[in-house]
C-alpha cells in the first residue's frame, strides 16, 4: 500500500490502514483492541442510519462512546467524511473526536462519552417517564446548538455544512452542554471556494430544508441547516404538537397556525404552567424558529444572526414573512424522520451548484 500524510492530522497513514493514528494521545489499534475496549460490544447506547453505538472505556478509565459503522461504503466514504471533518474541530458545542480504527471493512469511530444522551429523548413527549427540560435549559441548549452550528459554517479553516441537524445528533454531556454529532453526511469546503456541487439530497424527512428536495425553490447553502435547527426549536418547544392538537383545521401545515397568531396578537401556547418570564422567552424562540424555517432561503438568517436574536431581546425581533403555502413540497417532507442520503434517494436527478458563502 502507498503511503500519503493525512491532511486531518498531519501523519502518515495508508490507504487503507490497519492500524490506526495516534490522536489526541490516544492509540486505537485494531478491532480487537476495540472489542475489549466495549467488552464484547456489551453495552448498545444507540442506534441510528450509520451505525451503532456502544458505551467503552480506554486503558485510562476515561469513558468513551465508540461507533461502529454498519455499512460502509466500499471506499469507506462515510467513515472518511466524519473522521476528516470532527479531526478539525475544536468547539464546545461539537462532539470531539478520541481516536478511530480501520480493518478491512470494519470502521469504528471514538468520542467523548456523553452521560445524558441525545437531545431526542428529552423532547418526546410519547416516551413515557422522559425527563422534562426546565425552560433556562432548553434556552442553554437551543443557543450552544446554534453556537455550534455557526462555528461549522464560519469557525473553521473550512466551511461545514452538516446537513442532518435533528435532536438525534445533539449529545449532552454531563452539565447538559449540547454537542453536535454525526457528520456522515457533512460537506467540506473550501473557504476560498464559494461553488461546489452536490448530486443527491440528504438528511433526514422532517428536518431537511425544502430547496434540498425540490430544486425549485431556492439555491442549496448553508441555510439548509439553518432550517433544520429551526425545525429542531420547533420541536423542543413542542409547537407542532400544541398546534396541531389546538387547531380545528390539523391538516393546516403548522406555522401557518403560529404565523396567524403572531400577526394577530394572540400568544403562542407552549406551556400553560409557564410564568411571564418563561412565556417571553417561549416567543423570543418561537419568532426565531419561524425566521430559520421560511420556505425561501434567502430568507433564513445566517446562523450568527440566529444567535444574535436569542441573546437579545424579544421586543426588537421582528414577526418574520408569511410562510409560503404555494410549495406543496413543504407539506410532504413534514412528519417522518427517515434518514436519506446519495446512497439511499437520488431526489436530484443532476449535480446541482450550492451556494456556501454564509453571511
Amino acid at each position: 500500500m502507498t503511503s500519503q500524510t493525512c491532511s486531518v492530522f498531519g501523519s502518515k497513514i495508508c490507504d487503507r490502514p490497519s492500524v490506526s493514528n495516534c490522536i489526541s494521545g490516544v492509540q486505537i489499534q485494531k478491532e480487537a483492541f476495540v472489542n475489549r475496549m466495549t467488552r464484547g460490544f456489551k453495552e448498545k447506547l444507540g442506534e441510528g442510519g450509520y451505525g451503532t453505538v456502544y458505551k467503552g472505556k480506554l486503558q485510562s478509565r476515561r469513558d468513551v462512546a465508540v461507533k461502529m459503522l454498519s455499512k460502509p461504503k466500499a471506499d469507506g466514504q462515510d467513515f472518511m467524511n466524519e473522521v476528516a471533518t470532527i479531526g478539525r474541530i475544536h468547539h464546545v458545542n461539537v462532539v470531539g473526536l478520541v481516536g478511530y480504527c480501520v480493518e478491512g471493512t470494519k470502521c469504528a469511530l471514538v468520542y467523548d462519552f456523553m452521560p445524558n444522551g441525545s437531545l431526542d429523548k428529552y423532547i418526546s413527549t410519547d416516551q413515557e417517564g422522559s425527563p422534562l427540560l426546565s425552560w433556562q435549559r432548553k434556552y442553554d441548549i437551543i443557543l450552544g446548538v446554534a453556537r455550534g452550528i455557526g462555528y461549522l459554517h464560519r469557525g473553521c479553516d473550512v466551511r461545514i455544512l452538516h446537513f442532518d441537524i435533528k435532536p438525534h445528533n445533539i449529545l449532552l454531556d454531563e452539565n447538559f452542554i449540547p454537542k453536535i454529532s454525526d457528520f456522515g453526511l457533512a460537506k467540506l469546503y473550501p473557504t476560498d471556494k464559494s461553488i461546489v456541487t452536490l448530486t443527491a439530497a440528504r438528511g433526514t424527512i422532517g428536518y431537511v430544508a425544502p430547496e434540498l428536495i425540490s430544486r425549485s425553490i431556492g439555491a442549496i447553502s448553508y441555510k439548509a441547516d439553518v432550517y433544520s435547527f429551526g425545525m429542531l426549536l420547533m420541536e423542543m418547544l413542542d409547537l407542532k404538537r400544541n398546534e396541531v392538537a389546538n387547531e380545528e383545521n390539523s391538516s393546516q401545515y403548522f406555522p401557518y397556525n403560529i404565523y396567524d397568531k403572531f400577526n394577530k396578537g394572540k400568544e403562542i401556547v407552549v406551556d400553560e404552567e409557564a410564568n411571564d418570564d418563561e412565556k417571553k422567552m417561549a416567543r423570543k424562540l418561537s419568532l426565531v424558529a419561524l425566521w430559520c424555517i421560511q420556505t425561501n432561503p434567502i430568507q433564513r438568517p445566517s446562523m450568527s444572526k440566529v444567535v444574535e436574536m436569542l441573546e437579545g431581546e424579544v421586543e426588537v425581533l421582528e414577526v418574520p414573512p408569511q410562510p409560503l403555502q404555494s410549495e406543496p413540497i413543504v407539506h410532504q417532507i413534514m412528519g417522518s424522520s427517515t434518514t436519506f442520503s446519495s446512497d439511499s434517494i437520488a431526489l436530484l436527478d443532476n449535480s446541482v451548484e450550492v451556494d456556501i458563502c454564509a453571511d
